[in-house]
């Protein structure tokens, strides 16, 4: 394993050796100390801030997963008890179609940290040779005097550095004092907690009540993460270093922040957290005089639905040059008056009929579509109609 993380184990030592000489450029002391330690907390910032696009992705794809969640269940409901081929391809080719659709996948939400992962494995074994590489017994496996710049000598100055008196080298199984065993037990809780709480506030404050349903698989599945990976990292941090256990609660402690900022600023359609933001918002919006939310998209839909009513017209028909040069005679200049005037009372009945199908639409509760749909419906029975009668009257006339 060495061998394949080498170039990894070089990098981290490298940032390490650089972060120390910056905090020690600015003031602190050099030689063993919290410049060493906080040199692993900047190890894991700059990490973080590195994999940060990812992280953005993260968020809108678990969005994503959270508003498709009533279309999924619609799709495993239409093939449950189905359990021939077909129907399970079927099945397959509309669920990756309705993630292509929304522009998620169900694997999103794991890029962050198992891009961490090389990072967290080179760390661990980096802190696992200092005591080989300060003793000068690490060339003897590996052909190489240190790790990058972290020379014997460095090695020893981390070595010695402590976290309220345990080494950063040092781990649960490999201590001696009971000291070192306390710190480890409560970096290990601390790690567990944190790791639970960044994925309870995704499940139980960004996502919708329509998605937190016992039926619901994501739902299920987040609930058996909340519960298995905190175990998972509790019953394997005993063998955590304590620098391994610092860079682990540092970006869970990260991850916790951005999580917080981005829920609290860009919440989910239907979360507990929208609604938050939206009493936040309306508040502002109320001490400067502004309307609510709620009011201003209800305007911008019914602007909408306006625009859609002068744009669905019927559309003027195109008339022949030969047509429009012949001079209209008398009576059919009068006869063109009366069905004018005719045309004007049939269009006033019909914008009263509109105004009157359109408050019973408003009131009856309907969905902006529905609306179109059925003044689409009416006005095309309108035209119909109008057609219908002035063939009629051209047929009198003759």
């Amino acid at each position: 394993m060495d061998t394949i993380l080498w170039p990894l184990k070089v990098a981290v030592a490298w940032v390490m050796v650089r972060i120390h000489d910056v905090l020690v450029l600015i003031g602190m002391g050099k030689g063993p100390g919290t410049a060493w330690v906080l040199s692993i907390v900047g190890l894991t910032i700059l990490m973080r801030l590195l994999i940060m696009p990812l992280f953005v992705r993260q968020i809108r794809a678990s969005r994503g997963m959270q508003l498709m969640q009533p279309e999924l269940k619609a799709i495993q409901d239409k093939y449950k008890g189905k359990k021939d081929q077909a129907s399970r391809q079927r099945m397959q080719e509309e669920m990756m179609a309705l993630y292509r659709k929304h522009g998620t996948n169900p694997f999103s939400s794991c890029f962050p940290i198992l891009l961490q992962m090389p990072v967290f494995f080179a760390l661990f074994r980096v802190l696992a040779n200092l005591q080989s590489v300060a003793e000068g017994t690490y060339a003897v496996h590996t052909g190489h005097d240190s790790i990058g710049p972290l020379t014997a000598a460095l090695a020893e100055e981390v070595q010695k550095s402590t976290v309220f008196g345990a080494s950063l080298s040092s781990s649960f199984m490999n201590a001696s004092d009971s000291a070192t065993k306390i710190v480890t037990v409560v970096m290990i809780i601390m790690m567990s907690v944190t790791q639970w709480y960044t994925m309870a506030q995704l499940s139980t404050k960004n996502m919708p009540e329509s998605a937190k349903t016992s039926d619901n698989p994501m739902m299920r599945s987040q609930k058996i993460m909340m519960t298995v990976m905190p175990i998972f990292f509790a019953f394997t941090g005993i063998q955590f270093q304590i620098g391994v256990l610092v860079y682990w609660v540092t970006t869970n402690l990260w991850t916790m922040g951005q999580q917080f900022f981005t829920i609290r600023n860009m919440p989910a359609p239907g979360s507990e957290a929208e609604k938050k933001y939206r009493a936040r918002v309306n508040a502002k919006r109320a001490r400067r005089g502004q309307p609510s939310l709620e009011e201003e998209e209800a305007a911008q839909r019914a602007a909408e639905a306006a625009e859609r009513g002068q744009t669905g017209g019927q559309r003027v028909q195109p008339v022949r040059k030969s047509r429009q040069r012949r001079a209209p005679s008398a009576a059919s200049a009068l006869a063109g008056a009366d069905a004018d005037a005719g045309q004007d009372v049939v269009d006033g009945g019909a914008d009263a009929e509109e105004s009157a199908s359109s408050r019973r639409e408003n009131s009856a509760g309907l969905t902006p579509e529905e609306i179109s749909r059925r003044r689409y419906e009416r006005r095309a029975r309108q035209r119909q109609q109008r057609r219908n009668k002035n063939q009629g009257g051209k047929k009198r006339r003759r």
